[in-house]
């Protein structure tokens, strides 16, 4: 059993003759692009020796401080990575190099349109800021690193923003524009190409949209405006309270009071000054007229007396009970 264990199945046995044909053939190819390689650097170096000096300002390359160069030879990259910041060296007709720039670049998104979670359609537009980590991956990784970096953009912004709410959006800026910083940068990472900042220019809402919410926004105000009036007046309440009860128990600070009122008018330059009366000095005066008053609604009243009669010249005869007035006129 053991050894029907160690024994090669066909079809391991197959897979590992074609890794080595491969391996034979990979190995059999490099050593005849080596061969190329070594024949077609030989005349290279004769034609610039017989070329002399005019090769020479075809062979020698400058490139900036902010510049790297990624060398080709045949089509190969060559070893030593990216030459610069300087002067470089290059053999004519089987070299051929690109320049890679280090700054940070920047570049605007284009406005999409968004539908966010809640189910409202926004245009939103943003910056993004990248520059090249890796010069070697940035040519060799991607056909076209800039275009590729903008179409990725684009995307990312949509795939983020369809994830939030209208007013996450409008209130969260600096937390969507880091998610999508590293959602960009994680992406890139391969190409070479280092996502710096992303940050969100504007986002644009829909008329009737934007009228709705001002229209709640001026009535949040309205009923704040409200709240803090009301919450305004019981406090001065408390304050007029608390004002009356010490003036109670000090009648002279009414009086200071009064003063002081009337020394703020007086430097306002009015033409009429109102001086309270204060209530001392007429509480005498209220108090006298307020006794005439009772006085006069509890005196009796008098019995009107009947007309007079005419003086008659006639003798009476009534009676002694008679009216003791008409008597002593009589005598």
């Amino acid at each position: 059993m053991t050894a029907a264990l160690m024994e090669p199945t066909p079809s391991t046995s197959s897979a590992a003759v074609i890794i080595n044909d491969d391996k034979r053939r990979t190995s059999a190819e490099a050593d005849s692009i080596g061969c190329v390689e070594v024949l077609a650097t030989v005349c290279s170096i004769v034609l610039m020796v017989l070329t002399l000096p005019i090769s020479l300002f075809l062979c020698f390359k400058v490139v900036q401080e902010y510049e790297r160069a990624v060398i080709f030879r045949l089509g190969r990259l060559r070893s030593g990575g990216a030459r610069g910041p300087g002067v470089f060296f290059v053999l004519p007709c089987i070299d051929n190099y690109c320049k890679v720039d280090l700054r940070t670049v920047s570049f605007d998104v284009p406005p999409q349109e968004v539908l966010t979670r809640d189910s409202v359609t926004v245009s939103v537009d943003a910056v993004v800021y990248y520059r090249i980590r890796d010069p070697l991956n940035a040519v060799v990784q991607v056909a076209n690193y800039s275009h590729s970096t903008r179409l990725l953009a684009a995307t990312t912004l949509r795939n983020v923003l369809g994830t939030r709410n209208l007013s996450e959006l409008l209130t969260e800026r600096e937390a969507i524009s880091h998610s999508m910083q590293v959602t960009l940068d994680e992406a890139t990472d391969p190409w070479g190409v280092q996502v710096e900042r992303v940050e969100i220019k504007d986002v644009s809402l829909p008329d009737s949209l934007q009228r709705s919410m001002a229209a709640e926004a001026e009535a949040a105000r309205e009923a704040r405006a409200k709240v803090i009036a009301a919450e305004g007046e019981m406090k001065s309440s408390r304050a007029l309270k608390e004002a009356s009860d010490i003036m109670c128990e000090s009648p002279a600070a009414l009086q200071l009071r009064y003063l002081q009122t009337l020394s703020s008018i007086a430097g306002e330059k009015n033409s009429t000054i109102v001086f309270p009366l204060p209530i001392e000095l007429i509480g005498p005066l209220m108090n006298f007229t307020s006794s005439l008053g009772v006085q006069r609604t509890t005196a009796p009243v008098r019995p009107m007396a009947p007309p007079a009669a005419p003086p008659s010249t006639t003798t009476s005869t009534s009676s002694p009970l008679g009216d003791p007035s008409q008597q002593q006129s009589f005598e």
